[in-house]
């Protein structure tokens, strides 16, 4: 036995249950919060053969991009850690090309080209990752701003593929935009579908990025990236292994040739019709189960151009079914399986993409147990007349799991109704809530240009200081308290 291979005693293998981690029937979509798709058995078996050799990866990405370019039609192709990786080092690579110097600098990009076109409508979450680079994002709404947009400091245009349908400029207008100042595009298609011919290359888009652990079923920690080869190598310059603000992004050896496998069962392995005929027989046998209760209302949509599956909606009336959405999405998760589904305002629904075969008669089996017993209906919320008058200004600390913020909270209010604003180092963001006895809730919009986080803050007044929980989405939650910005002052 090798010393690489070798172990002393018995090793046991870490499984998911062995932890104490439930897992999930995956009826919601391609989420990485929820551990995004699962692999391909030939994937696994890709990543399993590539562990066993070591390999120089400037050369492995030069072959596999070429296999890419042979399997897609892109002139070019390398993988990622991600799609939202992919973003940063495409941005990266239009800000500082190849040059090592430049390279070193990013995120400063002070004397360099940095700015980054993108449609106001266009703007999301993930264009975090271009701005990281030291990018800065100009908004533009119509062709006539689009146009003015473009100067000496311009280094790329950036579309989101699936928003296409919310801005006034088509797709097709900004890449030729960009083609024609000479600017390169770089498309977002995270939960697309790869096609061949790819749609935004035949466009003339540069680059266009797609997660690999959504619906081509590739390892969740890679990307796909497709376009011209001297951007596309300039990206990987400015990405792991080498040494530039993409480093931390690293994709390895399973993850290249686990991906690449991913887009050989694309291109030539999957039955797309078949996948697709699969699909509508789970949401039938779920849609049966169900159909017949009072109030239930079921239809079957269709997608756009992400996320490419059927779903099922399931809407009722909570009075009729004495259930609500809320109370039947909450059971499906604690429940044996654990089953997670989308909860709409009034319904749920069902995506099939990522389930296994069985997982229909599970689902179908538990909502018709579930919505077909009564539940207790949460009682009206009433409110209290106010016990505590909370008008003023609020000195407010907030202790996360990790470090602390101090704000201030100008509050002003009206029988039950509180508003205001809250105001923080960075921003003035507008307040709105209640107080109903001496309980007080209200919420605030946070963050950075497009990542932004809802701040919602929950507590009580006890002897003129207000002080409970603030969630955060996501990010968990933290501990709140706030008194009179006078008395705090003079504390």
């Amino acid at each position: 036995m090798s010393p690489s291979t070798s172990t002393r005693g018995n090793v046991a293998v870490p499984t998911f249950r062995s932890l104490g981690v439930r897992t999930l029937i995956n009826a919601r979509g391609t989420y990485t919060i929820i551990s995004g798709s699962r692999a391909l058995d030939c994937v696994a078996a890709a990543m399993v053969e590539a562990t066993n050799h070591y390999v120089h990866l400037d050369e492995l990405m030069t072959r596999v991009g070429e296999r890419l370019a042979g399997l897609t039609g892109a002139e070019w192709g390398y993988v990622s850690s991600g799609a939202a990786a992919a973003l940063a080092e495409v941005t990266a690579a239009s800000i500082a090309g190849a040059d090592p110097e430049q390279m070193a600098r990013l995120p400063d990009t002070t004397g360099m080209r940095n700015e980054v076109i993108m449609q106001a409508a266009h703007r999301n979450t993930y264009d975090h990752a271009i701005r990281m680079t030291g990018a800065r994002i100009v908004e533009v709404e119509t062709v006539e701003e689009l146009e003015a947009a473009f100067n000496d400091k311009t280094a790329l245009v950036a579309v989101t593929g699936d928003q296409a349908h919310r801005g006034k400029i088509p797709v097709q207008a900004m890449i030729d935009a960009a083609r024609r100042h000479g600017i390169p595009c770089l498309v977002d298609a995270a939960a697309e579908r790869p096609d061949v011919p790819n749609r935004y290359l035949e466009m003339g888009a540069d680059a266009v990025t797609y997660s690999g652990g959504k619906c081509l079923r590739g390892p969740q920690a890679s990307g796909l990236v497709l376009g011209r080869k001297d951007l596309l190598w300039a990206a990987f310059l400015n990405a792991a292994p080498h040494h530039g603000l993409g480093r931390p992004m690293k994709a390895g050896k399973e993850e290249i040739m686990g991906l690449l496998a991913a887009v050989e069962a694309w291109v030539r392995g999957r039955d797309h019709d078949a996948e697709w005929q699969c699909w509508e027989g789970y949401l039938a046998r779920i849609r049966t189960a169900v159909e017949d209760l009072p109030s239930v209302e079921t239809a079957i949509e269709q997608p756009g151009i992400s996320n490419v599956a059927p779903t099922l909606t399931i809407r009722w009336n909570p009075e009729a079914l004495q259930c609500t959405p809320q109370q039947i999405h909450q059971e499906l998760l604690d429940g044996e399986p654990s089953i997670t589904v989308h909860v709409l305002k009034d319904g749920l629904r069902i995506m099939p993409y990522m389930m296994e075969e069985g997982d229909d008669a599970i689902i179908a089996a538990r909502l018709r147990e579930l919505m077909g017993k009564p539940h207790v209906l949460p009682a009206p919320s009433v409110l209290e007349p106010a016990r505590a008058d909370v008008s003023g200004e609020w000195a407010v600390d907030v202790r996360y799991v990790f470090g602390c913020s101090a704000y201030t909270a100008a509050l002003t209010q009206e029988g039950n109704t509180l508003r205001g604003e809250l105001r923080t180092p960075f921003t003035v963001s507008p307040i709105e809530g209640t107080i109903s006895g001496s309980a007080v809730t209200w919420g605030a919009v946070l963050g950075y240009e497009s990542s932004r986080t809802r701040y919602a803050f929950t507590g009580e007044v006890t002897d003129g200081v207000m002080r409970g929980v603030v969630t955060l989405g996501e990010y968990g939650t933290a501990d709140w308290v706030a008194r009179p910005a006078k008395a705090a002052a003079d504390a």
